[in-house]
């Protein structure tokens, strides 16, 4: 399935002697082509060619060896997002040329909005077979393009040159990292996915150069955090788990307060205010008992260490 979605989106016949195979296929991967940004990232390594990261313990390389004891492997993000853009390439120039616009004149103002997923998937370990001792459970944090926009200089409203159709496609949804960490083990995530929230953090703050169409184009980029579960959600939010009194992940409501009143139910923080209430619960400035403080910040548990985007939670849907 997967040579066929390379043969498509690289036109090439894949059926070569081996190490031809492997070249075309390092093309397709994360860490081929060119780019920079502008300012460059802060805290992300300046070498372009990294191909893929030991999540852990920092940069290899080399695309094939693993050492056994790898519990997670990622692109670098910036990295795997270039490659994204690129293979959208001819997608981008027909959108161009659909709308009407001139190309040479469309070198900046692109919008790329990504949408980023996060889960468990569950179960993966050996039921039989000698190979090396690994956690029975993995996570895996992907991301798919959901759209291109460009906005010209003299134009208000932005132009869509780009729509993922298929959102949900496994075909449109590209893996980043992939750890053997059980979705529970906040230290663990926290110590894998931390490099990522930084690079994240990173490329908000700058603009992405890459040739497309033969021309250097200037792209920034916009994250929605909308492919987490609640369960995720609460493990990246710091909240407690699902069983908790608090049902909501933004809102102060009990279970017995949402399942008498559905009508006047509302978001009522944000996600700087939850990490405002874990500064209490760590400080606890007040020298409240722990059921005391525990009602002061209302379902917030441990450190956050992920901000997702203020989208409406799963609960207050469900409500």
């Amino acid at each position: 399935k997967m040579y066929r979605t390379v043969k498509a989106t690289s036109g090439r016949q894949i059926f070569q002697p081996l190490h031809t195979l492997r070249n075309a296929e390092k093309e397709l991967l994360p860490g081929f082509h060119q780019y920079e940004w502008q300012p460059a990232l802060k805290n992300v390594s300046s070498s372009w060619d990294v191909g893929i990261i030991d999540g852990l313990s920092g940069w290899t390389s080399s695309v094939d060896d693993v050492p056994a004891d790898t519990i997670s492997r990622r692109f670098r993000y910036d990295v795997a997002l270039v490659s994204a853009v690129k293979d959208l390439e001819e997608d981008i120039m027909e959108g161009l040329r659909e709308r009407g616009l001139e190309d040479s004149a469309c070198t900046s103002g692109f919008t790329v909005v990504v949408k980023e997923s996060c889960d468990g998937m569950g179960d993966v370990s050996e039921k039989h077979g000698s190979g090396p001792p690994v956690p029975e459970k993995a996570v895996r944090f992907s991301f798919t393009i959901m759209s291109i926009n460009i906005r010209l200089d003299d134009e208000e409203d932005a132009v869509t040159i780009f729509q993922e159709q298929k959102p949900n496609s496994e075909l449109s949804c590209r893996p980043l990292s992939l750890m053997f960490v059980d979705e529970s083990d906040h230290e663990t995530l926290t110590a894998i996915l931390g490099p990522v929230v930084a690079e994240r953090k990173a490329m908000l703050e700058s603009r992405l150069i890459l040739s497309i169409g033969g021309m250097q184009r200037s792209f920034r980029f916009l994250f929605r955090g909308t492919g987490y579960d609640e369960k995720m959600v609460r493990e990246m939010e710091g909240l407690e788990a699902s069983g908790s009194t608090y049902v909501c992940t933004l809102c102060d409501s009990t279970r017995p307060e949402a399942s008498k009143n559905m009508v006047l139910h509302s978001i009522t923080r944000n996600h700087g205010e939850n990490l405002e209430r874990y500064e209490i619960w760590r400080t606890n400035p007040f020298s409240e008992s722990a059921d005391e403080l525990r009602d002061r910040v209302k379902g917030v548990s441990a450190k956050p260490f992920m901000e997702t985007q203020p989208t409406l939670d799963a609960l207050h849907c469900d409500i």
